[in-house]
Parts: C-alpha cells; sequence; structure tokens
C-alpha cells in the first residue's frame, strides 16, 4: 500500500519527465497554501503574464488558466499543487498535508521544487506507542498519520492468592507478554516504513526492542519516552525527532560531498559541473542550496542548458527559453532517480551553491 510521500515521489517522477519542445509557456504550475487567497494570487498573476506573452503562446495560457479555475471551483483545498496546460489537455493535482507558499509559473515544464523539496524534509515512517499490554502502530506520511493499528491483551499484573505459585505465575504472564510483542511485531512486518521511533513508558518499549530482529532493530531511530495516553504531544516529538535526523543526513551529505572533492573522488560541485554530470545521468545525490536560483536558458529541442542568455541555440540553432538553471539540474536528477538533498548550511554555499556525489565518473 502506498503512501502519501511515494505518490508524490511518482507525481515529481512523471511530471520531470514533461517538456514541450516547440514552445516556452505550455505548462503552468500553481501552488496554493490557502485557498481564500487563490483569487486574487491567480488575477495578480495572470495580469503579469499576459502582459509578456502573444499569440498562441497567450491563447494556451489564457484557455490553462480557465481550466484551473473550473478545476478549482469544485475543489476547495489548502495547500494544493496542480499542473496544467490546455493544449496538451494535462491537469494533475496533489493536495499535500504541509504548508506551502503561494506560486503560479508559467514554463515549457513543471516547476517541481517545492514537490522536491517537501519529499527531501518530510520522511514517512512507523511510530511504535507501546505499553506491556497495549500498543498503537502509526504509519506517518509527510508529516500526518495514514493509517493507525491498536492492539492490546489482557496482562495480569498481581498474583492470585492460592492456586498459582509465584514462580508459576511468572512464568504465565512472561508467556503472555511475549506472546502479546509477537503480535505486535508481525503487524510491524506488514508496514513498508522501514524507519521506526518507539515510544511508551517505562522498559516494555527496550525489551521489545531486545526481542526484535537486527535487521529490524537497525531501523529504529529514536526512542521517546512518554505516557501511554500522550498520543497528541507523542506525534509531535516524533515528527521533532524525523526533521532533525533529516537535517543531520543534509549536513553528512555535504561532508560526504567535501571528503569526496579532497580526495578527487565521485564528486562535482558547483553548477556548470552538476549541470553536466545531471545531463549525463551520472548523479547519485544532488545536493543544493534550498532558495538559491540561477538565470539561464534551455533549449528545448536538444535540452542544453546554460548560465546566461542565449536566443538561438548554439548546438542546433532553435529558439531558447529563459529557465532557473537550478531548477532543470532538478528534473535530470529527477528523471535518472537521483536523491535530492536540500540544504542552508554555508559549506554548500561556498561550493557554488551545488554539488553531488556521483554514481560513476
Amino acid at each position: 500500500m502506498s503512501n502519501m510521500r511515494e505518490d508524490l515521489k511518482a507525481l515529481i517522477k512523471e511530471l520531470a519527465e514533461i517538456y514541450d519542445p516547440e514552445s516556452r509557456d505550455y505548462y503552468i504550475s500553481l501552488y496554493l497554501g490557502k485557498y481564500k487567497e487563490k483569487n486574487n494570487l491567480l488575477d495578480q498573476r495572470q495580469k503579469a503574464c499576459q502582459s509578456v506573452l502573444t499569440g498562441h503562446e497567450l491563447h494556451n495560457f489564457l484557455k490553462t488558466i480557465e481550466d484551473i479555475k473550473q478545476f478549482l471551483k469544485k475543489n476547495i483545498n489548502d495547500n494544493v499543487a496542480l499542473f496544467a496546460s490546455h493544449k496538451h489537455k494535462f491537469l494533475r493535482t496533489i493536495v499535500l498535508p504541509v504548508h506551502i507558499d503561494n506560486l503560479l509559473v508559467v514554463d515549457s515544464s513543471p516547476y517541481l521544487r517545492p514537490l522536491a523539496r517537501i519529499h527531501d524534509e518530510w520522511e514517512s515512517f512507523t511510530l511504535v506507542l507501546i505499553s506491556q499490554n497495549y500498543a498503537k502502530i502509526f504509519s506517518i506520511s509527510l508529516g500526518k498519520v495514514e493509517h493507525e493499528t491498536t492492539l492490546s491483551a489482557d496482562i495480569m499484573n498481581k498474583h492470585k492468592k492460592g492456586g498459582w505459585s509465584q514462580a508459576r505465575f511468572q512464568r504465565l504472564r512472561k508467556g503472555a507478554i511475549n506472546s502479546f510483542f509477537s503480535e505486535i511485531e508481525n503487524a510491524l512486518h506488514k508496514i513498508t516504513d522501514k524507519k521506526i521511533v518507539l515510544a511508551g513508558p517505562g522498559i516494555a518499549k527496550l525489551r521489545f526492542r531486545d526481542r526484535l530482529a537486527r535487521e529490524v532493530q537497525n531501523n529504529i531511530v529514536g526512542i521517546i519516552d512518554i505516557n501511554i495516553n500522550g498520543e497528541h504531544k507523542l506525534l509531535k516529538e516524533a515528527i521533532h525527532l524525523i526533521a532533525k535526523r533529516e537535517e543531520r543526513a543534509s549536513c553528512e551529505a555535504v561532508q560526504h560531498l567535501k571528503s569526496e572533492i579532497l580526495k578527487d573522488g565521485l564528486a562535482v560541485y558547483g553548477v556548470k559541473e552538476t549541470l553536466k554530470a545531471a545531463e549525463n545521468g551520472q548523479v547519485e545525490i544532488l545536493i543544493l542550496e534550498k532558495d538559491y536560483k540561477l538565470h539561464g536558458w534551455i533549449c528545448e529541442n536538444c535540452q542544453r542548458v546554460d548560465i546566461g542568455d542565449k536566443k538561438q541555440c548554439p548546438h542546433c540553432g532553435n529558439k531558447t527559453s529563459t529557465v532557473d538553471v537550478i531548477e532543470e539540474i532538478l528534473e535530470f536528477a529527477e528523471r535518472t532517480n537521483s536523491e535530492i538533498e536540500f540544504t542552508d548550511k554555508e559549506d554548500i554555499a561556498q561550493l557554488g551553491h551545488i554539488g553531488a556525489l556521483l554514481r560513476f565518473k
């Protein structure tokens, strides 16, 4: 069963494959953080885009805006991303459980950076709240609970007077707890999210951890001590823990990049070299500064990209379009299933704002 993050990745992959070799404005990418602000955004951006578009490009733009407005009349959502082209009879949408900033971009291909950032910054994980007789398993995707399973067992806590010896009572109780833990473990095996956070009061969560197979233990990324009734607080703590883990992963990726550069290994840095590697399908992990943009051009005919201004492609002679070169590198990377890491660490700025760990040289 797929989760929201997997659906988001599939959409990013689909959108990254799209471009129009004939013109520069056939796709509108719309990000709406607040639905009530949609009319202001659409009116302002429609006016701005109409002032620079002409001919069939303007016609397609206006028709696409009409399609979008018709869709939005029937679908009232905050934090929705929408990608459309009337010419290509294309419309894709996704409702996101996290905040996005309002944005409308007109380009020859869908604008992916906001989606890619959300995918990078919001990891999926499994949260297990456990005591010796109660457990709740949450599947968390993009910061929201997608699925939850509740398990419980009737575990005797006191020795009954007469009948059983204390030793026999303890054996039976231990067996009941182990049987309950096995039930939780079986439920975990049915969940695809590999990262696990364990939580709960006392030592039950530690005993449960210690009985797990080594490969499952290795997937445990955090342990939280919390009351069994503290679900609301727990979700916030677990998401914060995972966010900190993602920050560390970004830092480690930058450090790995610097290490590979020092030993002339599988790494490139700076826009020119990273662009070349992305075009060649060499990028294993693309590392880029979160908000960095760079003016450049693209030839939709031969897919050449470069920094600066060119009205005509020097390679095939076709008309070029103005682009953000970093967005184009991101699209190349997505097409070749590269991992994307966004960072705001100063180290990446010093390396030219972008770099990549490579699959091969």
